[in-house]
């Protein structure tokens, strides 16, 4: 069967759309969304079809509108709180979340010791992430866990997480982060923060170093 450009164009639109409907982040929504609307903004001027134009120009500024405000970190406020590995609150959030974790980083199993790190970054007071590591006698630090709920997964989280302002680290005497792995999504996480693959304990690891690390705006 053979499509005409102007058909394509059409057909494009289409997918976009549908596809920014099955993202969880919120920010993907709507750039796809965005391109998505654009290409029918253009399908409907070559088919003439002004009404459905008009249409596509008043969502095309609902994203934009949407996605300023997503963009704009002057009306989100980020913090991190510190919790006891007593926490209802963080088992609650773990086991809710349990398979979302697993997908990005298998094998993980909660167990409260006192070496641990843990801490929620809130986004508004919203628990947006958790936070679990420990400070090796190594002079590093493990990062057990660094989950973000799927809607907030658009990096301020982890902007704020690994800088001065989390107060998570600077203070705990240590040179270098690492982390296993995990998932190829949870690997391309860290790389992008300044990790690189390296062998710790026989095993693979993405490590950085920490003062370079609180330096990276992701």
């Amino acid at each position: 069967m053979d499509f005409s450009p102007t058909e394509l164009v059409g057909y494009l639109g289409s997918l976009l759309i549908i596809v920014s409907l099955t993202r969880t982040s919120i920010l993907h929504l709507r750039l796809i969304g965005l391109a998505g609307s654009a290409t029918f903004f253009v399908y409907a001027l070559l088919i003439e079809a002004y009404p459905i134009a008009l249409v596509n120009v008043v969502i095309i500024t609902v994203h934009l509108f949407f996605l300023r405000r997503l963009l704009s970190t002057k009306s989100e406020f980020f913090t991190s709180l510190e919790l006891n590995k007593n926490s209802r609150y963080l088992r609650h959030f773990l086991d809710f979340h349990g398979e979302d974790i697993d997908a990005h980083q298998p094998g993980f199993d909660f167990e409260a010791r006192d070496d641990q790190i843990r801490a929620f970054i809130l986004r508004d007071t919203i628990p947006a992430g958790v936070f679990i590591g420990r400070a090796c006698s190594d002079d590093t630090i493990e990062v057990e866990l660094d989950y973000v709920i799927p809607q907030y997964r658009d990096f301020k989280v982890a902007n704020f997480l690994y800088s001065d302002r989390s107060e998570l680290f600077a203070h705990r005497g240590r040179r270098k982060i690492w982390t296993r792995p995990g998932s190829d999504v949870h690997a391309a996480y860290f790389e992008r923060l300044g990790f690189s693959p390296t062998t710790i304990q026989g095993g693979p690891a993405l490590m950085a170093d920490l003062d370079a690390v609180l330096g990276t705006d992701a």
